[in-house]
């Protein structure tokens, strides 16, 4: 079964710690004319991805010392990385084990055994699905993945000081459990224009708003404008949310809502966890490097408690 873009060979890697299984895969998908490396663990995998970055990630769930979910987890923690699609092969086919992994950000699921028919579909259509949203977000229609990167290399390449504002709503999956997933994803769609909007004219004009994923939107702009812009998307955000909720939430500040585990609280409501980078040329390393460090900075601000940013210098 070739594929669809004959032109363009897609890198796929596969890790498995059983030789047979990668073997096995690597044969099928080398037969349908993809270019496959493999890995024997899940760091190994790791490594891999981040030395040269694949067109598709494919994981066996269960491997000693990194499992599928927690590389998926750090693929999809890094906004210059999460968009590299994921598919989870597994012999678990307990729903536990497909809800943990499509929780961590796995973009599809295969049980095995499986036919291999299936998995040069399941890896046909993912690809598929990355070329068409490679530029743009599906949701917001704002700048994605690539175009987000391509825009840092424009900046490394003026050799001027710049800054990345690393946008999370806070408690985002509570709220979509809470009003509905309609509203939830209206508060992006929203968010995103909003945004976009503000910065298309007056000293902002110029600035890039690029929507990585999720609830994740990545602003670069000139260093002396970078808390001001942090400032606006909040106040952005809660605008947003006002015209989607009701004015007796919106007052009382807070909506009850139940936690990953279980727990049921009182979250604020329409806050954004901000990380902001001033990025100096000189001191550059790549891509993949700033994405590990605005994660980080990113985790620190969630820590401290919603609606908190973090800015430091890289």
């Amino acid at each position: 079964m070739p594929v669809e873009d004959t032109s363009t060979v897609s890198y796929l890697l596969f890790a498995d710690d059983h030789e047979d299984m990668r073997l096995m895969v690597r044969d099928v998908l080398q037969s349908a004319g993809h270019e496959v490396a493999l890995a024997p663990d899940g760091l190994s995998a790791l490594a891999a991805a981040q030395a040269r970055e694949p067109d598709l990630l494919i994981l066996d769930l269960a491997m000693p010392g990194m499992t599928g979910v927690e590389v998926t987890r750090a693929i999809k923690a890094n906004p210059f990385t999460s968009h590299i699609p994921v598919l989870l092969l597994t012999a678990q086919a307990e729903v536990e084990d497909r809800v943990a992994g499509l929780d961590a950000g796995a973009d599809d699921y295969l049980a095995k055994p499986f036919d291999p028919r299936e998995l040069r579909a399941r890896v046909v259509a993912l690809l598929r699905l990355v070329r068409r949203e490679a530029d743009r977000n599906p949701t917001s229609g704002l700048p994605g993945g690539h175009a987000i990167e391509e825009e840092l290399q424009r900046r490394i390449a003026l050799a001027k000081p710049f800054a990345l504002c690393y946008l999370d709503f806070d408690n985002f999956k509570p709220f979509a459990d809470t009003f509905g997933f309609a509203v939830a994803d209206q508060a992006i769609r929203r968010f995103g224009a909003s945004i976009r909007g503000v910065l298309s004219e007056g000293e902002f004009e110029g600035d890039f708003l690029g929507h990585v994923g999720g609830d994740d939107f990545i602003v670069i702009c000139a260093p002396n404008r970078v808390e001001l812009v942090a400032h606006e998307c909040a106040n952005q955000l809660r605008k947003v949310v006002g015209e989607l909720l009701s004015e007796e939430v919106m007052e009382s500040g807070t909506f009850r809502g139940t936690s990953r585990d279980g727990e049921v609280k009182d979250y604020p409501i329409a806050t954004l966890s901000t990380a902001i980078l001033v990025v100096r040329p000189e001191r550059w390393v790549s891509v993949q490097h700033l994405g590990t460090l605005a994660a980080d900075v990113k985790r620190r601000a969630k820590q401290r408690g919603p609606g908190s940013a973090i800015l430091e210098h890289v």
